[in-house]
């Protein structure tokens, strides 16, 4: 138990842990701000401090910002992060027949099951599955890769093709740079500046951050509705817990295995295990219209994703969705390498991050019970007061990476390219999880082909790197497949429209 939790028992990460979920749950409670901007931001925060020390502020504010999304979910009708997007259904219409504060008892109880159960899959499957993945060369790493990137394009948005054209997108900007094959600079245009291509905290700090910026301030002069709410109904009985404790253990498990998928995130673990309540729900009418049940699922499997997308990233390196991306990239920063050596290398950070999702559930949940009422005030903040902080976080962070206006150039530039691939409903997810799997995949497959004097066959000779090849393959068909009958539906649907107008 001690190496567990032994370095989180002291007062400067038990500090950071506090300070971190606290962030995380006000900034998850203002609409327009999300988990990955806070993250982002905070990255070069942690320069001073240790890899330890750096991954409890970060995975803190992960399980805060997740939380703290069902506030104005249910109080505004307003999701304050996607997560809570399903929360919004019956939270609100229970808000509003007078009972706020059960509501948000529900969702708060049911965050912190879904955090407790994804910490127990966390425990038990990340260990194995790093043993499982030192079994892996690098063509069987470069297919796992390539199966990553082709979920993601495939499940992200309503469109296959903006889907993969986002992650393409993402691939080509992390082509700049040095060559993992020579080590000579390529796409670099003369600038010296991108010899070592784009820095990932510039590229998130601009897409995350200064995007989320352009669209406050085109609406800067919205109007911000007034929150109301009572604290009566806020702590469950143990009657309460009797009677929803089998929706919250099936809501868990169903987001815990969604989170490990990856790329799928805590929006769709949401829908699913909503799906299922309402599915197995003796009053499946009720749902919709101030559901309990429909609360309680959709809580418990959106925090459930935290756990679960953490799997992946600590046992094989792979971020299952943006804020692992993100996390990744404080890995990198802090020399520590996710994946199975960071078990025999730095173990002390693998239980570092367990301890630190399982207490920062725990103060989430004492931190929300107890601050409730103030906390959905958060959202009556003016814009006008939170762009310029904001902007000015996002320009000292990027600057401070290594001191050079570039990489602030850098920042702007991609806030913009994220404004517009927002308007053009482009996804970001695809795009960051390219760039920032792309060169990982890239320097595999050079390595393999080095060691096989160029040849590709070990792709489909080897076991491992055969099955994650074909998962790639079957689900891009699949995907292919699905969009082509889905549009032949609607255009067998829109000439029989025409054709009956036509004849009326």
């Amino acid at each position: 138990m001690y190496e567990l939790f032994g370095d989180l028992l002291t007062l400067q990460a038990l500090g950071l842990m506090m300070l971190g979920t606290s962030l995380g749950v006000m900034v998850g409670a203002i609409p327009g701000l999300t988990g990955a901007m806070l993250i982002a931001l905070s990255l070069p925060l942690t320069f001073s401090m240790s890899g330890s020390h750096a991954l409890v502020l970060l995975v803190s504010m992960y399980v805060g910002s997740v939380s703290g999304g069902l506030i104005t979910a249910t109080l505004l009708r307003i999701p304050g992060t996607p997560a809570s997007m399903m929360t919004t259904l019956d939270g609100y219409p229970l808000a509003q027949a007078g009972q706020p504060g059960r509501a948000l008892g529900l969702g708060v109880a049911a965050s912190l099951m879904g955090g407790i159960i994804s910490w127990i899959f966390l425990i038990l499957l990340s260990r194995p599955l790093a043993e499982f993945s030192l079994q892996f060369g690098p063509f069987e790493f470069f297919s796992l890769v390539l199966m990553a990137l082709v979920l993601i394009a495939t499940i992200s948005g309503e469109s296959l093709s903006k889907g993969l054209l986002a992650g393409v997108l993402g691939i080509m900007t992390a082509m700049p740079g040095a060559s993992p094959a020579t080590g000579h600079p390529r796409l670099t245009f003369g600038l010296h500046e991108l010899d070592d291509g784009f820095k990932l905290l510039p590229v998130l700090i601009g897409l995350f951050a200064v995007n989320q910026i352009f669209n406050e301030v085109l609406s800067i002069h919205r109007p911000t509705a007034r929150l109301t709410v009572s604290t009566q109904g806020i702590f469950l009985t143990l009657n309460d817990w009797r009677k929803h404790v089998l929706n919250m253990l099936r809501s868990s498990i169903i987001g815990t295995v969604i989170g490990i998928l990856p790329g799928i995130g805590a929006n769709i673990g949401s829908v699913v295990a909503y799906s299922a309540a309402k599915n197995s729900s003796r009053n499946p009418e009720e749902f919709g219209h101030g559901a309990e049940a429909g609360i309680v699922a959709s809580e418990a499997a959106n925090n459930a994703t935290v756990g679960g997308a953490l799997i992946p990233l600590i046992a094989m390196g792979i971020p299952g969705s943006v804020i692992d991306a993100i996390l990744l990239g404080a890995f990198v920063i802090h020399g520590l390498q996710p994946g199975p050596m960071l078990f025999e290398q730095n173990p002390e950070v693998v239980y570092t991050i367990m301890g630190t999702m399982l207490f920062a559930n725990i103060f989430m949940f004492v931190f929300m019970i107890s601050s409730l009422k103030w906390l959905s005030k958060l959202a009556d903040v003016p814009r006008a007061y939170l762009v310029p902080v904001i902007l000015t976080f996002c320009v000292v962070g990027s600057f401070a990476l290594a001191n050079r206006m570039f990489d602030v150039w850098v920042m702007l530039g991609f806030g913009i390219v994220g404004f517009l691939m927002e308007k053009a409903k482009l996804p970001l997810a695809p795009f960051v999880i390219g760039f920032v799997l792309a060169p990982i995949g890239e320097e595999h497959l050079y390595e393999g082909l080095m060691q096989t004097a160029g040849s590709y066959w070990p792709l489909i000779t080897r076991p491992i790197s055969l099955l994650f090849t074909s998962c790639a393959c079957c689900m891009l068909c699949w995907s292919l497949w699905k969009n082509c009958c889905s549009s032949g539906v609607e255009k067998s649907t829109y000439l029989m429209n025409s054709l009956k107008n036509e004849t009326e």
